[in-house]
């Protein structure tokens, strides 16, 4: 399109809208809380949605998290797993699995190990979706995209009720990435398949403190 095209183009809508009355103010109601205030109750809608979108919810306190991400490692059958840059060495201290830090492994390398396990910058309640930044124990995108397996760690402080309450905590300046259950698609008939663009299965470990109930 040439220059003058554009122009006439631009000017003929200027004029259709110059006698058009200005926009209404848009409420903006979805900024107001929906989820429930108790603590207890957003971490259970978080575990409620999350199971609903086919992801693997456990419970535990800080002592009981190395055998729990050990067990779930054991019964998923992973013999290697990625371990990221920051990632609490604790953590693994129970895995029979075999650490493999990523020093940038290629695509091929990566793909050969069977998890991951990473943290998360938070997690929001009514949407059953987790967040990482790349931050601390969490890596790079490929990491939580590549193996089969991912196990996301998930402290009760990290979580918060609504995607507004979330933002805010957030630097959109960093590698977000949202996740809400395993990869899945589906076709026209609505056929489910799992593991396409993504892990097949996702382990999420909601972490408390002492006295938590484990589940």
């Amino acid at each position: 399109m040439s220059q003058n095209s554009r122009e006439r183009i631009l000017a003929r809508i200027r004029s259709a809208v110059a006698d058009a009355p200005e926009a209404p103010e848009v409420p903006r109601a979805y900024l107001g809380r929906h989820a429930p205030d108790d603590p207890d109750a957003v971490l259970d809608l978080l575990h409620e949605n999350l199971a609903d979108y086919q992801a693997h919810v456990h419970r535990t306190d800080e002592a009981g998290l190395p055998a729990l991400i050990a067990r779930r490692l054991e019964e998923r059958g992973a013999r290697t797993v990625v371990v990221p840059d920051g990632l609490p060495a604790e953590w693994l201290a129970g895995a029979a699995a075999e650490p493999v830090p990523d020093d940038r492994l290629a695509p091929a390398a990566l793909d050969a190990v069977d998890a991951v396990v990473t943290g998360c910058a938070l997690a929001v309640a009514e949407t059953g979706t987790l967040v990482l930044d790349g931050g601390p124990g969490q890596g790079r995108r490929a990491l939580s995209l590549v193996p089969d397996l991912h196990v996301c760690v998930v402290r009760e402080e990290q979580v918060v009720a609504s995607v507004p309450e979330a933002l805010p905590r957030l630097d959109p300046r960093r590698p977000l990435t949202w996740i809400s259950g395993p990869s899945a698609t589906s076709d026209i008939e609505l056929d489910r398949v799992e593991g396409v663009h993504g892990p097949r299965t996702l382990e999420v470990v909601l972490v408390r403190g002492a006295g938590f109930a484990a589940g």
